[in-house]
């Protein structure tokens, strides 16, 4: 419910007991009141309600657990979407003091530093959330709640940060009445989604040992499952929190970090792999058939030189499945074994059912950093298809028996330096894709070119981390925007962006055939989800969010944001 018709409730209440109290005679202190107590507001979202497909509102990172990035809405379709105007644009604010703002929403601070900390300006670089017609927004060290009906700010709450590496939030997650979000300083925080009010925050990773912390947590029933990382040599993990009171519930590495872990066959030592890396950096989707949440992981370290790590390096840059009641790997596929240029397999993986070779298959499929596109059955983590998505990928032989990349060595970092494709930021980054079961397609941008990459200190002891390596950009070759056919892992169309640079924004579909993105020249862009045609575009700059939709009063509205901006459209 809008926090404005819940006051104008409570003012309505207020008002009607003032004036029966002027009305009673004056014998009536003495009468037993009869008034009912007010009813309970119901939660903002139970947690049973993500469980359902993507419809009216935006209550999880992707939508829903899917991964896909579908709106089932159909308001605004490939006929009417050229229309689409501008309903208001909102700049959210980082004010650093208590009480209220200049627009009268108040400001809640907490925190365990000083405030000395510089922070910057605000970036929306994560998912807004929707639900009951308010929008829910993170950056990094704030929150705040605003009117999705003309982005009016409603509450605002501001994180005191001890430090950590302040790249971005990915956004937060909901669970009943509370709002959940990760700092850069590795403390995951509950709010009052009402209020702004901080309910509890309890410190999820070790700022002292590199832990910086970005992810958008996501709820499944009673567990919160977050991550922190690092790029130096600690090992990942993915923990699930109680998101009543923020006890840990259970832990689990990425890397081994005992004896009898049967991944430790692909790493030298244990002590090589609990120096491994592993980090989730972005949210999975969970799989509410088997209960399982799906992941993927980042890259091994030393990132760039593996001479200190022969072998396979279980499980850096897979996709995993994880039990959510426990936190127990159920299976594991590696998408870069041995990875030596910091090409994690953090993308979020897509769910979703099809036919394969005749068979009902229950699918995940992710579109890698390293260039390579992969489909898998979600319940067992049998491989099934890898296809190259990058067209100037050079960096493997070809594949395994397994189906992943077999690397050639050749292209690893030498000091005479090598030419290797894709650049260090890969074909794809933490940008969420998105698939259209109608059309049966993949979405993805694709970043092309080439870098020359050297080796600048062959001992891994000086390597440790992002260290060891320099590298030399060749420039691009055009980067794209692919819709990718699962069957095949072939480009059913491709868009070439003018210009050179890349796109920092993800991916929406929806139910009427369309596509939303982001394209190099800072517009906002529709294309036809069947064939590729450019149905609409505006230009608002370079958007830093991933686009998406909601229903509010009956009128279905799309959102962007650009830095620290806010743009709504919808339908006149």
């Amino acid at each position: 419910m809008n926090r404005h018709v819940i006051r104008d409730i409570v003012t309505t209440r207020l008002a009607a007991t003032v004036l029966t109290a002027l009305l009673l005679p004056a014998q009536a202190p003495a009468q037993t009141s009869t008034r009912m107590p007010a009813p309970a507001l119901p939660p903002l979202l139970p947690p049973s309600q993500l469980s359902g497909p993507l419809a009216g509102s935006w209550p999880t990172y992707n939508g829903d657990y899917s991964g896909r990035r579908y709106s089932t809405l159909r308001l605004i379709d490939k006929n009417n979407v050229a229309h689409l105007t501008l309903a208001w644009t909102a700049r959210v604010d980082d004010q650093h003091e208590a009480g209220a703002g200049p627009g009268g929403a108040v400001t809640t601070v907490g925190g365990e530093g000083t405030g000395d900390f510089p922070t910057g300006n605000p970036s929306v670089r994560g998912t807004v959330l929707e639900v009951g017609g308010i929008l829910y927004i993170t950056s990094t060290d704030n929150a705040w709640a605003l009117d999705g009906r003309d982005g009016r700010e409603l509450w605002h709450y501001f994180w005191k940060t001890r430090g950590g590496t302040h790249i971005g939030n990915r956004g937060g997650a909901l669970w009943n009445d509370s709002l959940l979000f990760e700092t850069p300083d590795d403390y995951l925080v509950s709010l009052d989604a009402r209020t702004g009010n901080e309910n509890w925050h309890v410190q999820i990773a070790s700022l002292d040992e590199d832990y910086f912390s970005t992810m958008a947590p996501v709820v499944v029933g009673d567990h919160v499952l977050v991550a922190a990382s690092n790029d130096s040599d600690a090992p990942g993990f993915l923990q699930s929190f109680d998101p009543r009171t923020g006890k840990l519930q259970w832990r689990r590495y990425m890397v081994p970090m005992t004896k009898d872990d049967p991944a430790l066959e692909t790493w030298p030592s244990l002590d090589a792999a609990r120096h491994g890396g592993g980090n989730p950096w972005t949210p999975g989707a969970y799989d509410p058939e088997t209960g399982y949440y799906i992941t993927g992981t980042g890259n091994p370290t030393p990132s760039y030189t593996g001479v200190a790590r022969p072998g396979d390096n279980l499980y850096t840059c897979s996709l995993v499945a994880v039990k959510v009641s426990t936190g127990e790997i159920v299976w594991h596929y590696q998408t870069s074994p041995h990875d030596t240029h910091d090409w994690d397999s953090a993308q979020t993986p897509i769910l979703f059912d099809a036919v394969i070779n005749g068979r009902p298959r229950k699918l995940v499929a992710t579109a890698a950093r390293n260039g390579y596109f992969f489909v898998l059955d979600r319940v067992t983590g049998e491989h099934l298809l890898t296809a190259r998505f990058g067209t100037t990928v050079n960096w493997a032989k070809g594949l395994r028996a397994d189906g992943a990349p077999a690397a050639d060595p050749g292209k690893s970092a030498t000091i005479p330096g090598s030419l290797v494709s894709p650049t260090e930021g890969g074909v794809t980054n933490f940008q969420p894709n998105a698939f259209n079961p109608d059309t049966g397609l993949f979405y993805t941008h694709e970043n092309t070119g080439y870098q020359v990459l050297y080796l600048t200190d062959p001992d891994p002891r000086g390597s440790m981390g992002l260290g060891g390596k320099r590298f030399a950009l060749l420039g691009a070759t055009g980067n794209a925007f692919e819709a990718i056919d699962y069957h095949t892992g072939k480009a059913a169309w491709r868009h070439v962006w003018p210009g050179r640079s890349g796109v920092g924004t993800g991916v929406l579909t929806t139910a009427t055939g369309l596509v939303f993105t982001g394209d190099t020249n800072g517009n906002l862009v529709a294309m036809d989800a069947g064939d590729g045609a450019f149905l609409w575009h505006t230009r608002i700059g370079n958007i830093s969010n991933p686009p998406e939709t909601f229903l509010i009063d009956g009128r279905q509205y799309l959102l962007a944001a650009v830095g620290d901006t806010l743009y709504s459209f919808v339908l006149y």
